[in-house]
């Protein structure tokens, strides 16, 4: 296996009032939120189109367990069925089951101070207007 992660996907983090924040971020730093938070939309080394997604959590959410951390990263990877084997075989906690969506799979894993990490397989032209 040679690559595995291949960019940040998103950052996640947990906060009391997401709507507020996301207004916060799109008056006072020009962010155009939606209801997810923000898409930033890019294009890789060899010119594909590319997205991270850059979104705030309620502070009650339990999307980020096991983890007690009011943040969670996303990474892009390649071939998560392949790796999330790799990183069983080489000790890794995986959490959960792999899920699969019409803009890509995903994956989770803890490193060693129990920060969640999702890994995700996107499906980059889901995202393309």
């Amino acid at each position: 296996m040679k690559k595995r992660v291949t960019g940040l996907g998103g950052f996640f983090f947990k906060c009391q009032d997401p709507d507020r924040v996301k207004k916060w971020y799109k008056t006072h730093l020009g962010i155009p939120t939606d209801a997810y938070g923000w898409t930033f939309r890019w294009k890789d080394a060899q010119g594909n189109d590319c997205s991270t997604q850059w979104s705030p959590f309620k502070e009650d959410t339990t999307y980020f367990n096991p983890s007690s951390k009011p943040f969670m990263m996303n990474f892009r990877v390649e071939n998560l069925e392949e790796l999330l084997q790799v990183l069983k075989k080489e000790g890794v906690q995986v959490i959960g089951e792999m899920e699969s969506y019409d803009y890509g799979k995903f994956g989770w894993i803890l490193d060693p101070e129990g920060n969640k990490i999702e890994l995700w397989e996107p499906i980059d032209a889901a995202f393309q207007e």
